[in-house]
């Protein structure tokens, strides 16, 4: 009874994920079907169709074309069960290509594996967080394998987001699928955000079989890429994110009425989810609690920390408004050290258009399914292709400003330079505006009161970048997104005098901010943007820093020419240290990385601001101080400046 009264709610839920997910497909995109409720596995084939790639791509720089579709169309199995060692039961929903007459192509192939934590069953119509749909590639001679994840969509158990026991479950997913008759042995795996992460651990994990993975808008170090950027907590998408899976994982498997037992353990572990890690957890983090540090439950769930174990042939997909804008290049940089063929493409995407993966052509190199047929041709197929590296380069960005595609051959690449701007004179929220200035003798002593105004970041691109894209994809025409005219009214201003030639900048920026207060705490809100002869006001990026968490690890803290450009503070209960009464203090805020070009005659801006809402809270005790005005302090004694990475 319990579970049959379940299915009106899921029904609600289901509901409004689609009008959600609707609003991130492409067009021409369609949601995926319900579950049909009937005993599990249930085969249901799709009917053939002429799938186009996912997006229309720029005209190809290289000569490669991609191959035609070897089969009519797809069929789909579902709620395969897929035991764990300790008894735990996952379901997967098997995709295989068919015939012209319908029938299923039995015979063994490459496979495609997804993990997932988002419900395979909202996903398999693609689009938003779902990345492509499965029918290019399963067209073309691969079988696709969708999983929920541990606790999480029709599979059983408590699902603790990337935990060591989900690490070992995508290596055993893995040692499954290999004894399948269905199964070649040899695998890729695919797929944005979540799956994109779990791609990482399951491929450190060195799976047999495994030849290649695709990871769109992974993360790298998840405490400072999304969950606490600068010391606050996230509140705009963690809690969206929390609920998606939650929701996701309120809808019944189809096979619960059938299979009572495993019904009531998805139910159990449902339960014990909600009660004894989301709802938990984040409660702890808003209160101060061990949550609101990093630590080794942080480290336990960053890829950066397992990355070296990496070995297999990697392709990224990056946004440089998405919520990993900060970590994505990092792994790359990583793969690259260690010698692993990977590539990567930045655009100027939020996380749900780096999801989907539908502008991806833009760069030139074909269409994101194009791109992965390619890539698992090479490295899961085997198939020969001596252009592939040359063809694709290594590190690929969208330039702001001229929207330009720049490729290099590294992240931070030598020919960047570290270009210093000094804050000059004072400045005064909606009003005075302070100067940047290259030459230190022309710097003017000066301070800048910030105010503390709980709206700002409201009318900003930062609002959006950080609910995943949601606004974006719900009114993509909103002023406050394409403007920061109003946002920036709320706290200070620092700008160039207009650019007599173009300046290009790229990779990450620090801004050393010379700080007191009499609180004792707060933070500095800045974004560094692109001012245009007409005024309007470009956010090109963003970095968050709290005083009180100023502490630098210099072991682990990047420099170029001798200056700071990405600084990386510990984070820890024990590094916080207050500010001293009537002290002023350096701030180092670590401005996530981006590509740009500030062109003649426009200026370069920094603006500071002590909230950026509805992206960070401060935790309960920390919020008293939170709310009185900080002063930034400009002179010769009190140097601060802008590090911006150039060439």
């Amino acid at each position: 009874m319990l579970y049959r009264s379940l299915r009106p709610l899921a029904a609600a839920t289901a509901g409004a994920l689609a009008l959600g997910l609707a609003a991130a497909l492409p067009s021409g995109a369609e949601a995926a079907p319900a579950a049909p409720v009937t005993a599990a596995p249930v085969t249901t084939a799709a009917p053939a169709t002429s799938a186009a790639p996912t997006s229309t791509p720029a005209r190809r720089r290289d000569g490669w074309t991609p191959r035609r579709a070897q089969f009519a169309g797809t069929a789909t199995t579902t709620d395969l069960a897929v035991p764990m060692s300790d008894g735990v039961t996952l379901r997967a929903d098997l995709v295989r290509p068919t015939r012209a007459d319908g029938s299923v192509v039995r015979r063994p192939l490459p496979t495609i594996v997804t993990i997932t934590a988002y419900n395979k069953t909202v996903i398999a119509g693609g689009g938003g967080l779902a990345g492509p749909t499965a029918d290019y590639l399963v067209r073309r001679g691969y079988n696709q394998l969708y999983v929920d994840a541990r606790g999480t969509g029709a599979s059983e158990g408590v699902w603790k987001a990337f935990s060591r026991r989900e690490a070992v479950d995508g290596k055993q997913v893995l040692a499954w699928a290999r004894r399948q008759s269905w199964s070649n042995g040899r695998f890729g795996m695919a797929g944005p955000s979540y799956m994109g992460i779990n791609q990482i651990f399951t491929a450190a994990q060195r799976p047999k079989g495994l030849k290649a993975i695709f990871p769109q808008v992974p993360a790298a170090d998840v405490y400072r890429d999304v969950v606490a950027s600068g010391g606050q907590i996230d509140v705009g998408f963690i809690p969206l994110w929390l609920g998606l899976v939650t929701g996701t994982g309120l809808i019944p498997p189809a096979y619960g009425l059938e299979e009572p037992e495993h019904g009531f353990a998805w139910l159990l572990g449902g339960l014990q989810t909600a009660t004894t890690f989301t709802v938990p957890l984040m409660a702890d983090a808003i209160l101060g609690g061990d949550a609101a540090y990093d630590g080794e439950f942080y480290r336990t769930r960053s890829p950066i920390e397992v990355i070296d174990r990496v070995d297999v042939p990697t392709f990224l997909v990056s946004g440089e408004f998405d919520l990993f804008q900060r970590g994505t290049p990092l792994l790359f940089e990583r793969l690259r050290k260690n010698g692993v063929p990977t590539r990567i493409i930045t655009g100027p995407w939020d996380h749900l258009e780096g999801s989907s993966g539908a502008e991806v052509g833009d760069a030139g190199y074909g269409s994101l399914s194009e791109l992965q047929l390619r890539w698992f041709d090479r490295y899961v197929k085997g198939r020969e292709d001596a252009r592939l590296l040359k063809d694709v380069k290594p590190f690929t960005y969208y330039e702001q400003g001229t929207g330009r595609w720049v490729r290099r051959g590294q992240y931070v690449a030598r020919d960047l330079s570290a270009t210093t701007f000094r804050l000059s004179g004072d400045a005064a929220a909606g009003g005075r505006t302070g100067g940047l200035v290259r030459n230190d003798a022309r710097a003017r002593n000066g301070r800048a009161v910030v105010p503390a105004v709980p709206v700002s970041g409201l009318c900003t691109r930062s609002a959006s970048q950080w609910t995943a894209g949601v606004l974006n994809a719900a009114w993509a025409d909103n002023p406050c997104l394409q403007d920061n005219q109003v946002n920036d009214q709320l706290g200070v201003v620092f700008e160039t005098t207009p650019m007599k030639r173009t300046l290009r900048l790229q990779g990450p920026l620090n801004a050393r901010l010379y700080t007191s207060t009499p609180a004792g705490d707060g933070m500095l809100s800045v974004a560094v943007e692109d001012v245009a002869p007409n005024g309007r006001v470009t956010r090109l990026t963003g970095g968050w820093q709290t005083l009180a968490h100023r502490t630098l690890d210099r072991s682990r803290t990047r420099r170029l020419d001798g200056e700071v450009i990405q600084p990386y503070h510990p984070f820890t209960e024990s590094a916080k240290r207050r500010v001293p009464s009537g002290a002023v203090v350096p701030v180092d805020v670590e401005v996530f990385p981006t590509g740009a070009a500030i062109r003649k005659g426009h200026r370069l801006r920094l603006s500071i601001q002590a909230f950026d809402v509805p992206h960070l809270l401060s935790t309960v005790p920390d919020l008293p101080s939170h709310l009185v005005p900080l002063t930034v302090h400009t002179s010769k004694r009190y140097p601060s400046r802008l590090v911006v990475p150039t060439r």
